[in-house]
């Protein structure tokens, strides 16, 4: 199985507008306003290989279109290349699914020359109740070429792409068991109080919350109030340096920097905990 993060989603409910203006600020390039034929909008931020997605629910759209997590991270995404033999994988491993097969979506794209085009997609989404605030699933693009463009590749923060997303449980090790079950147990890593899956160039790591305010050098307080959901994401950047400045032309000054990163709490993020490292 390809054992890589595909994008991350952010629920911005209906501050689809804020968010985009936000993450601007925080020196994002992000793509021209999408819309899914299940009724939600969108903007990514594209980077190498992956992405993240801004999504939210036009005022148009409001009562038609579901997103019925808190806001912030809110999905983490694999890729694949084959959905109907990873949907059989997945089945055989007891993991529960939503549907009958994978399912399809599709969303107008409209290209930096004026043109458009449809951006499709197949989904296979791990049962709602076996993810706690959030959403579990696989993307296989059927238009990649659609997606990862040159002209929406470059952040002024100088973003490269996904170093680590972070959910916060009480319990790292049962959390993680729905991944143990989908990749096997060798990109595992156990800790005291989190467990970290190998998933490419990419992290994705269970912990509690006093292990994820403490490596993020945030007080527990400032941290979104469910006891179990997504958190954080760590991005690689070209250079601090790079990010720092990107910063300061948005006006953004509450950051902090530990260990070598630099932190932005998610007061200013979206509810997101985001932070940037060194590539």
């Amino acid at each position: 199985m390809n054992e890589r993060i595909d994008h991350v989603v952010i629920n911005v409910a209906q501050s689809l507008d804020a968010a985009a203006e936000q993450y601007r600020r925080l020196g994002f390039t992000l793509t021209p306003r999408g819309h899914h034929s299940l009724g939600t909008s969108n903007h990514l931020a594209v980077f190498g290989t992956d992405y993240l997605e801004l999504m939210g629910i036009e005022s148009r759209n409001a009562g038609k279109a579901l997103l019925p997590y808190p806001p912030g991270l809110m999905g983490l995404v694999f890729k694949t290349g084959d959905s109907a033999a990873l949907w059989q994988h997945l089945s055989g491993q007891g993991i529960l699914l939503q549907g009958e097969g994978p399912q399809p979506l599709s969303r107008p794209i409209r290209l930096d020359d004026g043109t458009e085009s449809e951006a499709r997609f197949r989904t296979i989404d791990v049962d709602a109740g076996q993810v706690p605030n959030g959403r579990l699933f696989f993307c296989h693009h059927l238009t990649p070429e659609l997606v990862w463009r040159p002209e929406w590749q470059e952040h002024p923060n100088g973003a490269l792409g996904i170093a680590e997303y972070a959910y916060m449980t009480p319990e790292p090790r049962a959390t993680a068991r729905i991944l143990e079950k989908a990749f096997g147990s060798d990109a595992l890593q156990a800790g005291r109080d989190q467990v970290s899956f190998t998933a490419g160039p990419s992290r994705v790591c269970c912990a509690t919350r006093e292990a994820l305010a403490q490596r993020y050098g945030i007080r527990v307080d400032l941290l979104p109030s469910e006891p179990e959901r997504a958190l954080a994401l760590t991005l690689n950047t070209r250079s601090l340096a790079q990010t720092r400045r990107a910063l300061a032309d948005g006006g953004i000054t509450d950051y902090l920097e530990i260990e070598g990163a630099i932190v932005i709490p998610p007061a200013s993020a979206m509810n997101v905990l985001l932070a940037f490292r060194e590539a």
